[in-house]
């Protein structure tokens, strides 16, 4: 299959306009003021309640959304104006690829060339922003006849959608009744570094037990906000899951006494739109760096000197008796309450992230960064979440 970007574009190629109907996995669709598509993942109401640059990124990052088709075309165009992500003083990131699924089987992967580039500083915080120009992701050779057609988008760059063409009509792809997961994490769920946006663990898991994926993994903020709370339960879902605590130790963000009342205040606010629907809380998963060692992280300025990217934990273990968080506090907070609520709520469930990541895999499989997990990691997350929460037995088993 040719996934050349540089090949012309075919003056006899039929476009179509992009509309919500075409779009799976975003909460909501800005139209731009050149007439183009972006991708949300928390609503307008949410956005506007927090000014967090972090937060803003990572929502417009379009983690989990794709372009679903219902089409004989053998030949795709996809006109997008990317913003991708650099930072100073480490070596480029490699672009964001696009991910092409053909009833269901992951064909062809290819990636945009340009876009802008957003450069930010880790020492400081600043943030650059260098505008670019548009690109085109192209897939031809496609097998011939009717056939279901999804277009991953890159999770770790924002993507504007500008035009689509193709050499056969297109419409939407039709419900085929599969049942919907909707599922919030840190930048592990994000995708952090899965090698392409059908490879991140939340992607592999639903691939593998056939369901719908939307995935609000907000990098660096899985923070238990109420307006993310809201728009959880506002997102018609058949089945939720949080994973949560990572991103609170990372930002030394509050103290026990204010973890678990606001736990208890995310998942009361979940429950009011999706009362009865099976809701798994996960722990998560191990990380060394801050298992007895509380936050913040901190970028490790030596390694980030040599042009690569590791992080280090900046807190007190003495002041974990005080209240600070760390992950083997946060495991067991969150064990605690779902014990404790699952006693009035049968569909709360609790996984020990530790089951998908665990102390027997550091050996084979360390994190690079000593935070986040790489491509192998993520299948292993994938395939063992499948494995553990579709099961017969599993919370999300089938109805």
């Amino acid at each position: 299959m040719n996934t050349t970007p540089t090949s012309p574009t075919d003056p006899a190629r039929i476009s179509t306009p992009l509309t919500a109907d075409l779009v799976r996995g975003a909460l909501e669709l800005e139209r731009t003021p050149r007439g183009g598509l972006l991708p949300h993942r928390l609503p307008a109401a949410a956005r506007a309640q927090c000014p967090d640059g972090q937060l803003a990124l990572a929502e417009s990052q379009p983690s989990g959304v794709r372009l679903a088709l219902r089409t004989a075309a053998t030949a795709l165009e996809l006109d997008t104006l990317p913003t991708k992500r650099a930072y100073a003083g480490a070596p480029p990131r490699p672009d964001g690829r696009y991910d092409l699924v053909v009833d269901g089987r992951l064909t062809a992967q290819a990636t945009v060339t340009g876009g802008n580039t957003l450069t930010l500083d880790m020492t400081t915080g600043a943030t650059e922003l260098t505008p670019g120009p548009p690109g085109t992701v192209r897939f031809s050779g496609l097998p011939a006849g009717p056939k279901d057609i999804e277009i991953w988008l890159p999770y770790n760059e924002v993507t504007e959608l500008l035009a689509l063409r193709s050499d056969a009509p297109v419409a939407p792809l039709p419900d085929r009744g599969r049942r919907v997961w909707l599922h919030h994490g840190s930048s592990i769920s994000h995708g952090s570094d899965a090698a392409s946006p059908t490879t991140t663990w939340p992607a592999l898991a639903a691939a593998l037990a056939g369901v719908d994926l939307v995935n609000l993994g907000l990098s660096g903020s899985a923070l238990l906000d109420p307006f993310t709370a809201r728009a959880l339960r506002d997102t018609p879902a058949d089945l939720l899951s949080v994973k949560i605590g990572i991103n609170v130790v990372n930002l030394d963000l509050m103290r026990l006494r204010a973890f678990i009342p606001a736990v208890h205040g995310f998942l009361d606010t979940v429950r009011e739109g999706h009362p009865t629907a099976p809701l798994l809380v996960i722990s998560p998963i191990l990380c060394p760096l801050h298992e007895t060692t509380p936050g913040p992280t901190a970028p490790d300025l030596d390694a980030l000197a040599a042009g690569r990217a590791r992080f280090v934990a900046a807190g007190d273990p003495a002041e974990v008796p005080l209240g600070k968080l760390t992950l083997t506090v946060v495991r067991d907070a969150l064990a605690g309450i779902v014990a404790r609520r699952a006693a009035h709520d049968p569909h709360l469930h609790h996984l020990d992230g530790r089951a998908l990541y665990g102390p027997s895999d550091t050996a084979e499989l360390p994190l690079p960064d000593r935070l986040h997990p790489d491509a192998a990691t993520h299948r292993l997350m994938g395939e063992r979440f499948a494995a553990l929460a579709f099961a017969a037995d599993g919370p999300f088993r089938p109805a």
